[in-house]
């Protein structure tokens, strides 16, 4: 009887962030050579990720459905890792393939149905180094 009750309940900091889910992105704001870029993904671009047991994709795409440049859509996706609040994303597929078969970390937190996620977007090859934070919400 007495082992029934000796077990431990894990405390906050153990407990899996419940980052499983649909995502809205709302804003993205990326900081490269101490300029910053924030977009409004409510106005002009639409961004959902879509994040299960051990993988991710996301989705972007404008509006304006007269756009037709190599900017007007973009998809990716892989496999990821999360360790308390790190997630690690390995991008496997994407639609800007020299993006492909990188390794990004970033820390993540829930606010109720928010999703924000920070971390350093770098690439060499081709000249990519900037801190990127988003803002996503739970879709429903």
């Amino acid at each position: 009887m007495l082992s029934c009750n000796t077990a431990s309940k894990p405390d906050a900091s153990q407990q899996a962030i419940p980052i499983i889910g649909t995502w809205q992105l709302i804003s993205g704001t990326l900081i490269e050579k101490g300029d910053t870029t924030v977009t409004d993904y409510t106005k002009d671009k639409s961004q959902i990720k879509i994040i299960n047991a051990t993988h991710f994709a996301f989705l972007n795409h404008t509006l304006d459905k007269r756009k037709t440049g190599p900017d007007d859509f973009v998809a990716g996706g892989g496999h990821y890792t999360l360790d308390g609040d790190k997630y690690t994303e390995n991008l496997e597929y994407c639609s800007a393939r020299q993006w492909e078969n990188n390794k990004f970390s970033f820390t993540v937190s829930i606010q109720n149905d928010t999703l924000i996620q920070t971390g350093v977007e770098k690439i060499d090859s081709i000249g990519v180094n900037r801190l990127n934070i988003e803002k996503y919400y739970r879709v429903k």
